[in-house]
């Protein structure tokens, strides 16, 4: 693994650099121009609060292409009953920080930090990140956000309060920006994704993809 300069923006270039089980780099810093030349360039810092800032670049990369996206007999049967609503942009921290306080299988505390939000609550505000919210009952059920990158949407992280919410609010959210999305990148696998279409691409074809869409 490579030792980043805070002092200096730049990686190693992930399409010839395969690093440690796709940890590309460490160290650095959070500053917003770096994470977004992370994101850029196909990689993303994930870590522990006690560890030091890893930089991540996959292979293989989990990818949903939104043409691809599948949706249960059951999904649909929800989603024609209007169960939940969506807005966009309307809550954006309060999902980061939903988020946040999740409890997830497996894993104990939470990759987001302070300093990590407040970097994408400036991107939110720059018209960089963007949020999906899934309402039932006037109350935020769901949600996920994440950055646009040109056509491609790097997907951060979803929360869901009740059964089916985030799924509703994803397959919601493709199906609309199917024309205008060339790619969903999910980062690393987990199987919710997986069963809405999600699959796994070579890295080198995700980072051509990223290149050939990066258009801001």
């Amino acid at each position: 693994m490579v030792k980043l300069d805070p002092k200096e923006i730049t990686f190693p270039d992930p399409e010839f650099y395969d690093g440690h089980e796709g940890i590309i780099a460490y160290g650095g810093d959070l500053s917003a121009d770096r994470v977004w030349f992370a994101y850029q360039n196909g990689i993303f810092p994930w870590f522990n609060p006690d560890e030091e800032i890893l930089w991540w670049c996959p292979d293989p990369r989990f990818v949903l292409f939104p043409e691809e996206v599948k949706i249960s007999k059951s999904m649909k049967k929800i989603l024609d009953r209007n169960i939940f609503t969506f807005t966009e942009n309307q809550y954006f921290e309060e999902v980061i920080r939903n988020c946040q306080q999740t409890a997830r299988k497996d894993q104990d505390g939470t990759w987001l930090s302070e300093e990590l939000i407040q970097v994408f609550l400036q991107f939110h505000r720059y018209g960089l990140a963007k949020s999906i919210e899934v309402w039932q009952n006037d109350e935020l059920v769901g949600g996920f956000y994440g950055l646009k990158i040109g056509n491609v949407f790097c997907g951060e992280s979803m929360f869901s309060k009740v059964s089916n919410a985030s799924k509703a609010g994803f397959i919601t959210f493709v199906e609309k920006n199917k024309d205008s999305l060339t790619l969903i990148d999910c980062q690393s696998h987990t199987p919710h994704l997986e069963s809405l279409g999600a699959r796994m691409i070579a890295k080198k074809v995700f980072l051509h993809i990223l290149k050939e869409n990066n258009q801001i």
